[in-house]
């Protein structure tokens, strides 16, 4: 386990605007409560409550990874009429402490997806 430092940093926050995640038309996601977890360089990845998902859409996938700062993660493909995106959601069922917030929370591939819609 690595912890995020001045090499590295990592920041979760509330992001205060409404998150909603469409595929095909959908939204699979939606919720005034997500985090925003900004990590070094990287793009912003907005992290959304599972309470706040279309649970009927998510499918296990068999893929996992591990990241030395955060833990493991588990993927879901998102299926919606007929669509199918393959591991398009992850999801850390145990973080790492200097990311614990982000535990009981989906993130998305934006490659996967149709779009991340944010709104006031």
């Amino acid at each position: 386990m690595k912890r995020p430092g001045p090499d590295h940093p990592i920041t979760v926050e509330p992001e205060p605007r409404r998150v909603r995640v469409v595929v095909a038309g959908v939204a699979v996601a939606e919720t005034r409560n997500a985090l925003r977890l900004q990590e070094a360089r990287y793009p912003p990845v907005f992290y959304v409550p599972r309470s706040d998902i279309r649970a009927e859409h998510f499918v296990a996938s068999t893929r996992t990874s591990h990241c030395p700062y955060k833990g493991d993660a588990h993927y879901y493909d998102l299926v919606v009429d007929g669509t199918r995106r393959s591991d398009a959601v992850w999801s850390y069922g145990n973080p790492y402490p200097a990311v614990a917030a982000i535990r009981d929370h989906v993130a998305f591939y934006p490659d996967r997806i149709d779009a991340i819609v944010l709104e006031d």
